[in-house]
């Protein structure tokens, strides 16, 4: 910008000959034409197919010209008018050229210039085809004027040479974070582009030789002069933004921010440091030099000890021709030098105004010719007129000089100011440190935890779906070779099931035929003892008749005397014996029936006998065959379940060796994982170590339970060579000695559980199979996992889910509550105070209000945005197990809950104080600041595990805006109220004498001096608690448990 003002005010000098040489014609289409004609000239000067560098008196008429319009028209039309994308050179002096007009130009250059980035994009394209030379350069830089000019139309605050004051910087970002992180984004792009550049011309040059000081090494070195102005700003700009970052945001969010920003400084000091010891630069630009190391942005009281670099361009350096600027020969005559004149009437008061041309006027007279005295006067005139020139140009140097200087003494005297009122800035911040402190440490040590776990997940996420896309290749394998083992399975039990029933249907057939055969028999005996019966009572009947024919005849012996009368008694008895003998005769031949028929069942009873032993012989061959088919089928059977048990050995024993594998494999040495998921899949490990003994004993009992061992000998493989995976992550983010613990321990259990797998195989060491050895490798796992695991984590699961909702409530009450209190205590204000003070109560009771409406708002926001995160993400599971599974995330909701609640009611207190006139007004700005930082922490535990595209994410983040705007009021109408009733007690110092000004003045500076040296310890103080504070901060995460565990 020197350089520029300096040929503007050249420009006056040329104005006289110029209307001069028109002769008066001084319209507004003639300036026109000579304008253009004149640009015309100068750019085609500048930007010509030499290899030489660009003169700075063309390029500084071009500046001019973009001042003189306004824009960049005419520029553009001549450029388009030049083969650019025939010439290398030619495209590389356009080049600098432009850069020098987006720099110093009038800022609608840019605008003016954004019609033509197609053409630029696509010259870029072109020439990035050639790999050496100017193409590959050209390429490079049309790239970063691209960047330049995209990066002012989105910051259009930043002017093109990228000078800006803090205050200038502050309001760029409008107080958002989110903004200065944005833009922090884009500067390390600019700033990349402008090293590739610089990266780009050293690698195309030879350092071995000398090049700097030859017209193509300075044509390729010259733009590096607007490249080294525009990095120095850049650099500056970085830091300040990233320390305001860190002052906003945890610093893991930042982590990315800081590697980059380490990479680029290295790249620039070093460049700096090989462009201050090329000689071409030495004469044009004074290079700043970077400190050794990069500023500390963990440390905030490094921010006092960043130095801006500042470049110093010499005035005039850049351009050694002392030509007019304006070069067309019929408008600006060359021939005669002009003097100033006061040097002209000096020369004429010594020598007299015709002495110069011919003092004696020996010309003149008779044409003598000259002696030595006229000889020797020219000489001295020519040395005087030298002498004068010399003078006249160290006269002009001499201003350039002090123009210099007096520039640099302005811009100290500014950088003094500056100093000056951050060092007073500083002062009143300190005891507003102080205050701070406190609550920050809190905020800081839940924040950290936040972001590690967070971080922590992150990286665990990608290894783990690294791991499932193996795991899933793996488990693809064997749901097809388990699913070719259970057809097999069902195949065999299939043929078992016929078989039982087969052999059911024999037995059921020969019981039958036994029951059958049975049954005849009873009838038989039944048939045979009811004839018995029935012959016996034939045959006491039959006894009985002769008995009483027996008594009859003894009777008739005895009564013959008596015949008479017993005649007819004789005669009934005849009848009666007749009537006897003829049932006797009836009674003889039943019983030959009966006794035939008897003989009829004895045979048929026979020949059923005989039929029913050859059916049971037949039966019993059957049997035996159906059983011997039956052993047979079981032998298959039995031998297909010890096939399909060693088949799933055999896959346990790949899972196993393949996770062994993983160990010694290099690209596993970048998986990670944490202590409390190896504990779980150790636990689950030893779960199925149990049911893998009952399922064998089991087996051993019957082998009818194969398919269970199977499941649980497939299942114990896929976990114990999870946790074996697990494990060997696990031991990548622990100390070493702990990881070589956890990598042995890990071995010896896939060792051993290949040892037991082995046992399992064969068929007579399978009851003998001993897998406690496996359990206690396990178990070491577990309680070296136990002993890494982070303390502060024992909640179960219920109270997770209830306490995420408890605080959450606990925290709109004690928001609701607030809000009551502010609007008693505006009441009570209006009732009480009068004046300035009840004026300044009622601006800051109200901004409070707002505030207190805005984190209302901000609570109802973040409870539907968890909602919606819970119900997309539990699945089948519920809300608790849901936050009990997210349990870093819960906690941090929680945290975030608790601060926002203890911030609100804070903040109240500190009103109601101020509002009675004891407290103070920086209490109430340090609750604000809180609680705008409570409700960003709130802000990123729910933004973790939402949807990018949610609207209740959106309306979250309005919300959060509203927050913090609502801050900034807070703060705004309490700095206004004490700067109000501060401007009640002015100082008065009409009644002091001189003596006593001077004693005070004297006391001031005492108390300045003081007061320096007090925030000197205070910023000595303050990184002593944040290095304690990361100690205790440390101890609470369990860093120094491993170390305990392997002491």
């Amino acid at each position: 910008m020197d350089r520029v003002k300096s040929s503007m005010q050249q420009v006056p000098n040329a104005i006289p000959k110029v209307i001069r040489r028109t002769g008066g014609a001084n319209s507004l289409e003639l300036e026109k034409e000579n304008f253009e004609r004149g640009q015309a000239v100068s750019i085609n000067k500048a930007i010509n197919t030499q290899e030489v560098a660009v003169k700075e008196k063309h390029a500084r008429t071009c500046i001019l010209g973009t001042h003189h319009e306004k824009g960049a028209h005419t520029f553009w039309a001549a450029v388009n008018r030049l083969p650019l994308s025939s010439n290398a050179v030619l495209c590389w002096k356009f080049c600098h050229v432009f850069h020098k007009l987006l720099r110093d130009g009038h800022p609608s250059v840019i605008k003016d210039s954004m019609r033509n980035k197609a053409d630029l994009t696509d010259m870029s394209r072109m020439w990035g085809h050639l790999s050496e030379g100017y193409g590959k350069l050209c390429s490079i830089y049309l790239k970063l004027l691209i960047t330049k000019m995209e990066f002012h139309i989105k910051n259009p605050r930043f002017p093109g040479n990228l000078q800006m004051s803090n205050r200038q910087l502050d309001e760029a970002g409008e107080n958002d974070v989110n903004n200065f992180f944005q833009l922090t984004v884009e500067m390390f792009d600019y700033l990349e582009c402008e090293l590739n550049l610089f990266l780009g011309v050293f690698s195309s040059l030879d350092m071995s030789r000398s090049v700097s000081v030859t017209a193509a090494g300075q044509c390729r070195l010259a733009p590096l002069i607007q490249v080294i102005l525009d990095s120095s700003h850049l650099y500056d700009y970085t830091v300040k933004l990233l320390f305001k970052l860190h002052s906003c945001l945890p610093a893991d969010t930042l982590q990315g921010h800081r590697d980059r920003f380490q990479e680029q400084f290295k790249k620039l000091k070093s460049l700096f440091y090989r462009s201050s010891n090329l000689q071409y630069f030495k004469r044009l630009i004074q290079i700043p030099q970077l400190p050794e190391n990069p500023p500390n942005f963990l440390r905030a009281s490094a921010l006092s000890e960043h130095i801006s670099p500042v470049v110093v361009i010499p005035a005039e350096s850049s351009s050694p021709e002392s030509e007019h600027v304006v070069e067309t020969d019929d408008l600006v005559d060359t021939d005669v030098p002009v003097l100033p004149a006061a040097l002209e009437t000096k020369f004429d008061d010594l020598f007299g105004t015709s002495a110069a041309i011919d003092p004696f006027n020996f010309n003149s007279q008779n044409g003598m010719r000259k002696d030595d005295k006229d000889r020797l006067i020219e000489q001295l005139t020519r040395e005087i007129q030298a002498l004068k020139e010399e003078l006249e140009s160290f006269r002009l140097e001499s201003g350039r000089l002090c123009q210099a200087l007096r520039g640099r003494v302005s811009e100290l005297e500014a950088e003094l100011a500056e100093q000056s009122h951050l060092r007073l800035q500083a002062a009143g911040e300190s005891e507003f440190l102080k205050a701070e402190l406190d609550d920050l440490r809190r905020v800081r040590e839940d924040t950290e935890k936040e972001q590690r776990s967070l971080t922590e997940i992150e990286k665990k996420a990608q290894a783990n779906e690294q791991r499932y896309t193996k795991l899933k290749e793996k488990y693809t394998e064997l749901v097809q070779s388990h699913a070719d083992l259970l057809r097999k399975n069902a195949e065999v039990t299939r043929q078992m099931t016929v078989a039982r029933a087969a052999q059911d249907e024999v037995d059921a057939v020969r019981r039958e035929m036994q029951e059958k055969v049975k049954a005849a028999q009873e009838a038989a005996d039944r048939q045979e003892r009811e004839q018995l019966d029935q012959l016996q009572e034939l045959q006491r009947e039959l006894v009985s008749s002769r008995v009483e024919l027996d008594s009859l005849k003894t009777t008739m012996a005895s009564s013959q005397q008596s015949s008479e009368v017993l005649s007819t008694q004789l005669v009934a008895l005849e009848s009666e014996k007749a009537e006897l003998v003829q049932s006797l005769s009836k009674v003889e031949a039943e019983l030959a029936v009966r006794g035939e028929e008897l003989e009829q069942v004895q045979t048929s009873l026979a020949t059923e006998r005989e039929s029913g032993v050859k059916t049971a012989e037949a039966l019993q061959n059957q049997l035996n065959e159906k059983e011997s088919r039956e052993q047979a089928l079981e032998s298959q059977l039995e031998a297909a379940r010890w096939s399909s048990l060693q088949g799933a050995v055999e896959e346990a024993e790949k899972i196993i060796q393949d996770s062994l594998a993983q160990i010694d494999d290099p690209a596993h040495i970048s998986c990670t994982s944490s202590a409390d998921y190896l504990a779980s899949r150790c636990q689950a490990s030893l779960d199925c170590m149990d049911r893998l003994n009952s399922t064998r004993e089991t087996f051993l009992a019957d082998n009818t339970g194969v398919s269970e061992l199977v499941r649980v000998v497939t299942q114990c493989g896929h976990l114990v060579g999870d946790t074996i995976v697990q494990g060997s992550a696990t031991s990548h983010m622990v100390p070493v000695e702990q990881a070589d613990a956890l990598s042995e321990s890990v071995k010896s259990c896939g060792a051993e559980a290949l040892a037991v797998l082995g046992q399992m195989k064969q068929q007579d060491s399978l009851a003998a199979a001993d897998n406690s050895k496996l359990k206690a490798a396990l178990e070491a796992i577990l309680a070296t996992a136990e002993k890494l695991r982070p303390r502060g984590l024992e909640l179960q699961q219920g109270e997770l889910g209830d306490l995420v909702e408890q605080e959450m409530a606990a925290t709109s009450a004690a928001v609701e509550s607030a809000a009551a209190r502010i609007e008693e205590m505006l009441n009570k204000s209006r009732a009480v105070d009068t004046g300035i003070k009840m004026e300044v109560n009622e601006r800051i009771l109200a901004s409070c209000t707002e505030l207190m409406q805005a984190i209302k708002e901000l609570i109802l926001s973040s409870k539907t945005l968890q909602r919606d995160i819970v119900e997309s993400g539990r699945g089948a599971a519920s809300m608790k197990e849901f936050y009990a599974k997210n349990s870093r995330w819960t906690e941090g909701l929680i945290s975030a809950s608790k601060a926002v609640g203890w911030g609100a009611t804070v903040m109240v207190d500190a009103a109601d104080l101020v509002v009675q006139g004891k407290g103070k007004f920086e209490e109430l700005m340090v609750c604000s600041h809180e609680i705008a930082a409570s409700t960003a922490q709130l802000v990123a535990a729910s933004k973790v595990k939402a949807d990018k595209d949610s609207t209740n994410l959106h309306r979250l983040q309005h919300a959060s805006r509203g927050v913090t705007q609502a801050t900034a009021a807070v703060v705004a109408s309490t700095k206004s109220g004490k700067s109000q009733i501060e401007e009640t007690d002015t100082m008065d110092f009409s009644s002091m004498t001189l003596t006593q000004i001077k004693r005070q003045e004297m006391d001031a500076q005492v108390l300045v001096l003081e007061l320096e040296t007090r925030l000197q310890k205070e910023r000595e103080r303050l990184g002593e608690l944040r290095k304690k504070h990361y100690e205790l901060a440390g101890v609470a995460e369990g860093w120094g448990e491993g170390e305990e565990g392997t002491g």
